[in-house]
């Protein structure tokens, strides 16, 4: 075994948590060590937020062909080249793994290739790429090195892809299955529409992304089956097997015949590729920690206080792997906030926990969901009584279009206060939005000040501030009724 080496902090994963406290701590003059077995980056940057949104990009084109026709354009019927597609959005995931490489190296931070194991409360072995085993003391530690897909148990789950086999399939399939209902789901099952594939969800449960404001769900699930997606609420997959019985094809190679699935509800439907997107699990086991003193929950999420900090003081913990919000801008906030603590002197020790509660959020289906703050659902169990406004309408940028889809806005208001407690948004450029609102809302906006904001016009967005008579009250009906 090598000779031990020292540091300050030893960082494991160079995901968004790893990167961004890894360059922090050696910015505020730590030697800091970095252990990463794969690209820079993480999920996010790799198989994630990055490459998804290249797709998704690459998806909306296609409409956009569609309705230029209606201004006047006359255009070829388009053809798409996945492969192309794929080859570009290699070269410029490499080009990010560089960036991120020397922003690391340019402030002094040593990269290790290779992977961690906790053998102690300051101690790591690190096995190197070539096999070397190195062994590490180092004062604090952060573990930052994300999740996996979780992946079926059904018959047949080895023929299932998940949402990292997309980024690399040799071929568009044509025919996709998506089981799961969250955003994963509906996003790829938005890429793979928008690229001419038919596609099918099949959902446990009875509405798509849970945990979202009610309107929100229903809507874009509407949205989608408008759209030609197929939605199969309430059934599962029992098992999956090649059509005629063939076997030792590769997962989602189109070129290899189809699957049929079979559905808990006697249906049977036949594919070309079947997508798992059931939820994502932290990479924690093996790593050591539960031999240390770090608590781990079932499902692997490591425990920590509000400072991310785990019951062992010199280890620390941020990103998925925590599990607060799976959201690549609050781990990196929560890679700086354990950084700065750190190594920031007095100021980095008197800094406040991260506020997780006005975090805004996205879903980069088609058509895009955005949210800051609370839903109703929420609201009515935190507050006595709240003022809903929503607004459907069809946006002018369609109004010249064979499309009917429709944008929903939505404000949720402390009726007391008269504060806003959440804003949500399908439909195009939802994101963009939002992100503008989120800042006001998180500095305590109010439904006065909100209409007192003159809107941009012709917008989608300047109907959050013209909305002024609220939704009745179901609560209110019901008791007039006499209920």
């Amino acid at each position: 075994m090598a000779a031990t080496s020292d540091c300050d902090f030893l960082v494991l994963g160079g995901g968004s948590a790893g990167v961004r406290a890894a360059r922090v701590a050696a910015e505020l003059g730590a030697r800091v060590f970095l252990v990463e077995e794969r690209d820079l980056g993480g999920t996010c940057v790799n198989l994630g937020c990055v490459p998804k949104k290249l797709l998704w990009y690459a998806a909306e084109f296609a409409e956009q062909w569609r309705d230029a026709q209606s201004y006047g354009w006359q255009v070829e019927p388009p053809r798409h080249d996945w492969q192309a597609l794929i080859t570009r959005k290699d070269a410029e995931i490499a080009r990010l793994n560089r960036v991120y490489e020397q922003l690391l190296t340019s402030r002094g931070v040593t990269i290790l290739r290779g992977r961690g194991h906790v053998t102690g409360p300051n101690a790591v072995d690190v096995t190197l790429a070539g096999g070397e085993r190195r062994a590490i003391a180092a004062r604090h530690m952060l573990i930052a090195v994300g999740g996996l897909p979780r992946r079926p148990t059904f018959p047949g789950a080895d023929l299932v892809l998940v949402s990292d086999d997309v980024f690399h399939l040799p071929a568009m399939p044509r025919r996709v299955l998506v089981i799961g209902g969250g955003y994963i789901s509906v996003e790829m099952a938005g890429i793979f529409h928008g690229l001419g594939a038919h596609v099918e969800i099949v959902h446990h449960g009875p509405r798509l992304l849970r945990g979202f404001d009610r309107d929100v769900q229903e809507h874009l699930g509407a949205e989608l089956s408008a759209q030609g997606i197929d939605l199969r609420f309430q059934c599962e997959v029992r098992s999956i097997e090649r059509a005629g019985g063939a076997s030792g094809d590769a997962p989602g190679d189109a070129s290899g015949g189809h699957l049929r699935v079979a559905l808990d509800n006697g249906a049977v439907v036949e594919v070309d590729a079947v997508l798992a997107a059931i939820g994502r699990s932290p990479s924690t086991r093996g790593l050591g920690l539960e031999e240390v003193g770090v608590g781990l929950r079932p499902d692997g999420v490591i425990e920590v206080d509000d400072h991310l900090t785990t019951a062992v003081p010199s280890i620390h913990a941020a990103g998925d792997v925590v599990e607060r919000r799976a959201l690549t801008p609050v781990a990196i906030a929560e890679g700086m906030i354990v950084a700065r603590r750190l190594f920031g002197g007095d100021d980095g020790a008197s800094a406040e926990p991260l506020h997780y509660a006005h975090v805004p959020s996205a879903v980069f289906s088609s058509p895009p969901v955005a949210t800051v703050g609370l839903g109703e659902e929420e609201a009515r169990a935190a507050c006595s009584a709240v003022d809903i406004y929503r607004s459907v309408f069809r946006p002018l940028k369609l109004s010249m279009t064979e499309r009917r889809a429709r944008t929903l806005m939505k404000i949720v208001v402390d009726r007391a206060t008269r504060r806003v407690l959440g804003i949500h948004v399908v439909g195009h450029d939802a994101a963009e939005i939002v992100q503008g609102f989120a800042l006001a809302v998180r500095c305590g906006l109010t439904k006065p000040q909100l209409d007192a904001t003159i809107g941009i016009h012709p917008t989608a967005a300047e109907e959050l501030v013209t909305m002024r008579t609220p939704l009745p009250d179901p609560d209110e009906n019901l008791e007039a009724a006499g209920g």
